[in-house]
């Protein structure tokens, strides 16, 4: 990792009132370096490196409950996660955006300028939480 990466991961962990340990910076380091979300049994594998599942987990969580990251709905039990960008905040997510899943390579990317649109919910029902993910193939797989 560069020095400047480095320096700005570290930033981003002490802006969240949050120790730095070498995990921290490695799970934040691959979460930039990923070309879109990951899921947690990605982290051994792209970091080349043993990770304790439970720390990997609790990091994860940490970071979630921080504003750093966010989630992303799948179909199946995995769990995908990507960075949020730098307006969200402990308690203030602003993380409602299209995600986009490539049926060929996985890939699973953030469309922040792509609009939402507008659900027209029957009367008496009230959202809360707005998950759209769109599946077809990347441009890189197209």
């Amino acid at each position: 990792m560069d020095i400047t990466h480095k320096t700005h991961i570290t930033e981003l962990l002490k802006a969240s009132k949050l120790s730095i340990t070498d995990t921290r910076l490695k799970i934040l380091e691959l979460f930039m370096e990923s070309n879109g979300a990951l899921e947690h049994s990605s982290f051994e594998k792209l970091a080349g490196q043993s990770f304790d599942r439970v720390t990997v987990y609790r990091t994860l969580q940490t970071f979630l409950d921080k504003g750093l990251i966010h989630t992303i709905p799948t179909t199946d039990t995995s769990i995908r996660y990507a960075l949020c960008k730098s307006d969200c905040s402990e308690h203030d997510h602003h993380d409602h955006h299209i995600h986009f899943r490539c049926e060929n390579c996985g890939t699973t990317i953030c469309l922040d300028d792509t609009e939402i649109p507008v659900i027209q919910l029957p009367k008496g029902y009230a959202a809360h939480n707005v998950d759209v993910v769109v599946s077809g193939v990347c441009k890189e797989c197209k």
